[in-house]
């Protein structure tokens, strides 16, 4: 019996190739839409995320116009202290020792009002600013010293030598502004007094200067010499008590 004119045992209407291509198209979706991982638990659908994310912001929008839920007002109130942690008292800065709460304050001004003629090692430069490291009027008699910053020098300084004309320096200064650069001066650059010119010790400087007879004109070493040289009026401070390094108030006890 010849097999050349038989057929595969298939219906007539059935299309091999497109019935095998629906059916490895529909496997394809099938594997899009149900992905299942390792673990048995199915990805979350883009559009789940999508609208989930609509519904917040819709829902933040609405909040956030309509009420105060998000408004600074809300929630931190007219006079609201935040309250300290539990067995913690609320603390400002630390308190420092008198000569260095007096010497940090000075190292500031120095930096902004001497460095740049006496450089920044308080030396100089030999011919038109002296050195203020070693120097008889810094680390002598503060009233002189004081004197010399309030009111600027002319003439010959310590060392006889003449520099030029010095301008006055204590212009709008407070007095712990003052005494924290003169504190500052005679304890560093190798100057090593190791006391404290108090704010008010610096008042009376004020004072002292505001009431010279050549009051608003720079010193001389003629003058300090015959007027000035004294110790500041003022109690004398220990250098190792505790002040508070912005207001150098003594340091409350805890």
């Amino acid at each position: 019996m010849s097999h050349s004119n038989q057929k595969p045992d298939l219906e007539d209407s059935i299309n091999v190739t497109e019935a095998h291509g629906r059916v490895v198209r529909e496997a394809a979706a099938c594997a899009r839409e149900n992905r299942i991982a390792d673990n048995g638990i199915a990805p979350v659908s883009m559009w789940a995320l999508v609208a989930c994310g609509v519904v917040l912001l819709i829902a933040g929008g609405i909040l956030g116009s309509g009420g105060e839920l998000f408004g600074y007002t809300a929630t931190f109130r007219p006079g609201y202290l935040r309250a300290p942690a539990p067995g913690a008292a609320e603390t400002g800065p630390m308190p420092k020792p008198a000569l260095a709460a007096y010497g940090a304050k000075g190292a500031k001004i120095f930096a902004a009002k001497c460095s740049g003629c006496h450089g920044s090692d308080a030396r100089g430069n030999g011919s038109t600013y002296p050195s203020l490291a070693g120097s008889a009027w810094v680390n002598g008699e503060t009233e002189r010293f004081a004197m010399i910053i309030l009111n600027g020098l002319q003439g010959p300084v310590s060392d006889g030598k003449t520099y030029g004309v010095m301008p006055p320096q204590g212009i709008g200064m407070a007095p712990e502004d003052i005494a924290g650069i003169m504190t500052y001066m005679r304890n560093n650059f190798g100057n090593t007094k190791g006391d404290v010119i108090t704010a008010e010790m610096a008042k009376a400087a004020i004072e002292i200067s505001a009431a010279r007879k050549k009051a608003g004109n720079s010193v001389t070493s003629e003058e300090l010499t015959a007027d000035h040289v004294k110790a500041l009026p003022g109690a004398v401070l220990d250098p190792t008590i505790l002040l508070d390094p912005v207001t150098l108030a003594p340091a409350k006890a805890p």
